[in-house]
């Protein structure tokens, strides 16, 4: 699916998925412009040098002139601010759509400070890589992945259709939830992952003596795939862990009560419980991989030397 379908995006903040975008949009020639704007000079002008854009600002305000698409793709803590500082410049009919990861914070933020006569679909494509910055994009990003939409009360159902669209022209397959839904549905599916991902780097960590030379040198798959969770942006997941906080809680609540569950039948030398346990989650990744979301090649598919597939 290709062919213009915006005369011009803005895109507000340009790390991995804001350059996944733009990369994406300017193969598929899906937008006449594309205006870009962030708020570092050194990122800024990255952007321009990869030629991701038409235009280049620090000020996001005036990248959002004229634009009938705007992405804003920041921290979720920073939402509130963006969404102040574009309203007095959206065009009647623009569609104002984000990128974040947790969603009723985002709503809360953003919507007191959009006109009535825009059209604001908060959305959260569910795709990314543990690499941040212009550089880390790359235009299949999207292929096959979910991206969820979460409208708000009286949302315009052909503005709701056309940004559907866009996100599978994008590549991605499209689905619909409310805000506390896909917030608790994403603590259990990614945040709490992470979270695990970062504590358990942390605490080898603190294990100098041993980080310094075992943990690292023998590092086996399962070790290293936490840390590849655990190098994410730690800007953005300071603030999904904030502003997502009582779903977060209420799933780590969660996992402590089965971690005590699996600690007693390991001390309790209970194989049967381990034996059901390991076998319902070995069927778990393979609904994954039938779902099309992952592969089971070796190494996840990803390629040896860690570049981009």
């Amino acid at each position: 699916m290709s062919g213009q379908q915006f005369d011009k995006i803005a895109l507000i903040g340009i790390g991995l998925i804001g350059s996944s975008i733009a990369r994406a949009v300017r193969q598929k020639g899906l937008a006449g412009e594309v205006a870009i704007a962030t708020r570092s000079q050194p990122t800024l002008d990255r952007a321009r040098a990869l030629d991701l854009g038409t235009s280049y600002t620090l000020d996001a305000g005036e990248a959002a002139k004229d634009a009938d698409l705007v992405i804003v793709s920041v921290p979720v803590g920073a939402s509130g601010s963006v969404a102040e500082e574009i309203a007095p410049h959206l065009m009647p009919g623009a569609i104002v759509t984000d990128v974040g990861s947790t969603k009723a914070s985002v709503v809360a933020q953003m919507l007191p400070h959009m006109p009535r006569n825009v059209h604001f679909i908060p959305g959260h494509p569910l795709a990314g890589t543990e690499h941040s910055g212009p550089d880390a994009g790359f235009p299949e990003l999207f292929q096959g992945r979910w991206c969820i939409l979460t409208p708000v009360h009286g949302t315009d159902k052909a503005a709701k259709r056309k940004l559907a669209t866009f996100w599978e022209a994008l590549g991605s397959k499209v689905d619909e939830m409310d805000t506390e839904h896909h917030d608790k549905v994403l603590a259990i599916v990614s945040h709490l992952p992470h979270i695990i991902a970062y504590n358990i780097v942390g605490t080898a960590d603190d294990l100098e003596t041993v980080t310094e030379s075992e943990v690292i040198k023998y590092s086996a798959s399962g070790f290293r795939d936490f840390t590849r969770l655990a190098a994410s942006d730690p800007t953005m997941w300071r603030d999904v862990c904030l502003h997502n906080k009582d779903a977060i809680l209420e799933m780590l609540a969660r996992f402590s009560e089965d971690l005590a569950y699996l600690q007693r039948a390991i001390r309790w030398g209970d194989g049967e419980k381990l034996f059901d346990l390991f076998t319902r989650t070995r069927a778990i990744r393979r609904s994954i991989i039938d779902a099309g979301q992952d592969t089971a090649a070796p190494n996840f598919g990803r390629p040896a030397d860690g570049s981009k597939s």
